[in-house]
C-alpha cells in the first residue's frame, strides 16, 4: 500500500486543480504532464519539483479527492437515518458522480487504473473504513464503490435496492 504524504501547498493545488480540470475535459489517460503545467501556469520543472511522473501527480490527485469525498459522506451520515454501509456507499457514489474530474476516472478507458489506484491507496482505504469495520472490508467496499461507478446499477432507486441487498449485508457479516 502506498504511504499517502500530505504535500499540500498553494502551488500542489493549482497543479492538482489543473490536472482535475484537464481530466474532466480529455479523460484521465489522455492528459500529458506538459498540459497539467500550461494549465497550472508554471513550468514542467515546477511541475516534475513537486510529482516525479503522471503516476504520482495521479495518486496526488485521487488521495486528495479521497480526502474530500471522505469529509462529504462523513458529514452525510452524521445526518443519516438509515443504515451507515448503504448511507455512506450512495453518498460516496452521489459525491464522485457529481465532480466532473472523479467521474472522468471511471469511463471504460481509464476504470482500470482507478481501481488499482484505489486498491493501493491507504487513504481510499480510509474511506471505506468509514462505513466497514476493518481494512480487509474497507479495501472490498472500496472495490464494489468502483464497480458501481464504473457500472451504474440502473436508477437511483434500484441502486439502493443492490446495495441494500447485496452490500450492506456482508458488510455487516464481517462486524465484529
Amino acid at each position: 500500500m502506498t504511504a499517502w504524504v500530505d504535500r499540500r501547498t498553494p502551488a500542489v493545488e493549482r497543479i492538482l486543480d489543473a490536472a482535475g480540470a484537464l481530466f474532466a475535459e480529455q479523460g484521465v489517460d489522455a492528459v500529458a504532464m506538459g498540459e497539467i503545467a500550461a494549465a497550472a501556469g508554471c513550468s514542467r520543472a515546477t511541475l516534475y519539483r513537486y510529482f516525479p511522473d503522471r503516476p504520482a501527480l495521479q495518486l496526488a490527485f485521487v488521495q486528495r479527492e479521497a480526502v474530500r469525498v471522505g469529509g462529504l459522506v462523513a458529514a452525510d451520515l452524521a445526518g443519516a437515518k438509515g443504515d451507515p454501509v448503504t448511507e455512506g456507499v450512495l453518498s460516496a457514489l452521489r459525491h464522485v458522480r457529481a465532480a466532473p474530474a472523479l467521474a472522468a476516472w471511471f469511463s471504460a478507458t481509464d476504470a482500470g487504473r482507478t481501481a488499482d489506484l484505489a486498491q493501493g491507496s491507504e487513504v481510499v482505504e480510509a474511506l471505506g473504513l468509514t462505513m466497514a469495520p476493518d481494512a480487509e472490508a474497507a479495501r472490498w467496499l472500496v472495490r464494489v464503490i468502483v464497480s458501481l461507478l464504473t457500472v451504474p446499477g440502473g436508477t437511483a432507486v434500484q441502486e439502493r435496492r443492490l446495495v441494500e441487498r447485496f452490500v450492506a449485508p456482508v458488510i455487516t457479516l464481517t462486524s465484529p
